[in-house]
């Protein structure tokens, strides 16, 4: 079988910030955590004031919208970690408690509109996504996991940034993990540089029924890209799996199975990947190009006010990374600062508070 790269084109190794272990991000917090200060607070707070003042619908706020006079320079630290440093970062201590659930969101949206531009998460345009168990059955191939209560597998989402709220906990479980694609090619390219070679080929991924108008119901997107210097990732194994019920989808055969099988186990591996326990007001921004993030399954509290819930942000940074052209298929554009997301024929732009 002939390969879409030659790896002699790839570095041998990657040494950046992204490229950590999940063992050293365990014990080095500071790397990826930052304690939020009350000045922080009141500067959130003051522009959520301001914002929801001016009676706009939460999915149209700008920057020019959600005035950070302080806030805004770590705005700026945290997109620069996001896009070329350890691709993650933790924001902890908002008193979500205080807050209704238009106020929360207007914060979190706001300094979203801060990172980038806000994408739509699925067919019905929702810029704001809420992350919980609807009761949705994972087996489904057209269900979307995290509407379900299951252990997701580490994957990326189809934005630049995806950002998280964190408004209520689970009862037990629901741990966020974390794994550094460069790593993973890092452990492949040491033993098995043969089925590494195959995650440069493209392979077929399900759309899960959110086609847009003109499309096949799957894509065909290398799970690793080589592209203008950059090593991007692209996966989401269920759907992988779920796309060869299609007949023109690409057949995997038993060599990209051993490679996707070997992919999961690193991504598994605990020297490589790290878990955090998020906390009602944490904020988590993952840079989706460097990095795959999974969801252990959970144990919900039975009275609906208690459930575990999180709002989700998918973000398009200005400055961000070029990519190679065959992330049209999922990202219709591949302009920075104007990509990412799932539009539809039947997409209209909304932000829902519930």
């Amino acid at each position: 079988m002939t390969t879409a790269i030659d790896l002699t084109e790839v570095p041998e190794e990657f040494t950046g910030p992204s490229a950590w272990l999940g063992k050293d991000m365990a014990k080095n917090t500071d790397a990826w955590l930052y304690e939020i200060t009350g000045q922080d607070i009141a500067d959130l707070e003051n522009a959520a004031r301001h914002f929801l003042s001016l009676g706009k619908d939460i999915g149209e706020i700008t920057k020019a919208d959600f005035p950070l006079p302080h806030f805004s320079d770590h705005v700026v630290a945290l997109k620069t970690k996001l896009l070329s440093g350890v691709g993650l970062e933790v924001i902890r201590g908002l008193p979500i408690a205080d807050y209704t659930q238009e106020f929360a969101a207007a914060v979190f949206c706001g300094i979203g509109a801060h990172i980038g531009s806000a994408r739509s998460q699925n067919a019905d345009g929702h810029i704001l996504g809420h992350v919980r168990d609807t009761g949705a059955d994972a087996n489904d191939p057209n269900s979307r996991i995290y509407q379900t209560n299951q252990r997701q597998t580490f994957h990326t989402d189809s934005a630049d940034v995806v950002g998280l709220l964190c408004i209520r906990e689970a009862k037990e479980g629901g741990k966020s993990l974390l794994v550094s694609a460069e790593s993973i090619y890092n452990r492949m390219r040491a033993e098995r540089p043969d089925l590494l070679a195959l995650l440069f080929e493209p392979i077929a991924t399900d759309r899960r029924g959110e086609v847009p108008e003109g499309e096949r119901p799957f894509m065909d997107i290398p799970i690793l890209n080589w592209h203008e210097e950059y090593l991007t990732v692209f996966y989401q194994r269920q759907y992988i799996e779920s796309a060869q019920r299609f007949p023109d989808a690409m057949r995997l055969t038993p060599a990209h199975v051993e490679a996707l099988d070997l992919f999961d186990a690193l991504a598994n591996d605990t020297e490589l990947c790290f878990g955090m326990q998020l906390q009602p007001g944490d904020l988590q921004f993952v840079y989706n190009h460097s990095q795959l993030h999974d969801r252990t399954g959970f144990l919900d509290w039975p009275e609906r006010s208690r459930r575990r819930h999180l709002m989700r942000l998918w973000l398009s940074p200005e400055g961000d990374r070029p990519l190679p052209e065959s992330f049209k298929q999922r990202y219709g554009s591949i302009e920075i600062g104007n990509r990412g997301g799932i539009i539809t024929k039947h997409t209209k732009l909304k932000a829902p508070l519930d």
